[in-house]
C-alpha cells in the first residue's frame, strides 16, 4: 500500500474538507506514519474516515474528530500539553509536533508501551508516556495550557480541569447518549471554567467512563 499517498488524500478529503485549516497540524497530519499506531493487520485501515479498534474496547480516534479537537485547543509552540488516552500514542506524537512538551496519560498498560516504543522509533523526543487513571490526571507535570481526552467520556474529571494552567484549554467528547457525543471545549480564566459546544461526533467512550444511570421508581 501508498502509505504516503492515502496520508495525503486523508489530509485533502478529511481533513481540509471538515474545517481543519491550521497549517503546522495539516503538516503534521501529512508527515506523521499513522499505519505505525496501529495493529500491523489492520494497517491497511489506517487511512479511513473512522475510529480505529485497537481491542480491548480502545479506539484510535477518527483523523477528522482528532485533528478538530487539536485544532480548537490552540495549542502554541511553548505549551506544556496533557494527552489523555491517547492509545498508542498517534495524537500525541502530532501534539509534539505543535507544545513544547507532551505527557500521554494511558491506563492501559500494553496501550501505553506500544506508544513508548512507536514514540522512541520515530525519534519524538519531546513526549513521555505514563501509566495512570485518566479520571486524575497527571498532577506531577501540571499545570497545562492544553488537555486533549481522546475517547468521550460522560462527563470531564474534575481533577483534569484542576490542572489547566490559567488560560488553559480542554477539549473532549462529552457524551450525550448512547451513539451520540458532543465535543467541547472547557477553558479556564480567572480560575473559573466556562465550556462550550463544538461540534457533534459518534466516538466511542472510554471504558469506565460510561453515564453511570440511577435508579428509576
Amino acid at each position: 500500500m501508498d502509505y504516503a499517498t492515502a496520508r495525503l488524500n486523508m489530509v485533502e478529503s478529511q481533513l481540509r474538507t471538515n474545517r481543519v485549516f491550521d497549517a503546522a497540524l495539516l503538516d503534521a497530519f501529512e508527515a506523521l506514519p499513522r499505519e505505525r499506531f496501529v495493529p500491523e493487520a489492520r494497517r491497511g485501515f489506517a487511512y479511513v474516515d473512522e475510529d480505529l479498534p485497537l481491542g480491548g474496547g480502545r479506539y484510535l480516534m477518527e483523523p477528522m474528530v482528532l485533528g478538530r479537537l487539536i485544532q480548537a485547543a490552540g495549542i502554541e509552540p511553548a505549551d506544556s500539553v496533557l494527552d489523555v488516552a491517547g492509545a498508542t500514542g498517534y495524537g500525541t506524537a502530532l501534539l509534539a509536533r505543535l507544545a513544547a512538551s507532551v505527557v500521554l496519560l494511558e491506563p492501559d498498560g500494553a496501550l501505553a508501551q506500544q506508544a513508548e516504543t512507536t514514540l522512541d522509533q520515530l525519534q519524538v523526543d519531546n513526549a513521555v508516556v505514563v501509566t495512570g487513571d485518566p479520571a486524575q490526571g497527571y498532577a506531577r507535570q501540571a499545570p497545562y495550557e492544553a488537555i486533549v481526552v481522546e475517547a468521550a467520556v460522560a462527563e470531564l474529571p474534575a481533577a483534569l480541569l484542576d490542572q489547566l494552567a490559567e488560560g488553559g484549554r480542554l477539549v473532549a467528547p462529552l457524551l450525550e447518549r448512547p451513539g451520540l457525543c458532543r465535543a467541547v471545549l472547557a477553558r479556564k480564566d480567572g480560575g473559573a471554567v466556562s465550556q462550550r459546544v463544538l461540534f457533534d461526533c459518534s466516538t466511542p467512550v472510554l471504558p469506565g467512563f460510561e453515564r453511570q444511570e440511577g435508579f428509576v421508581f
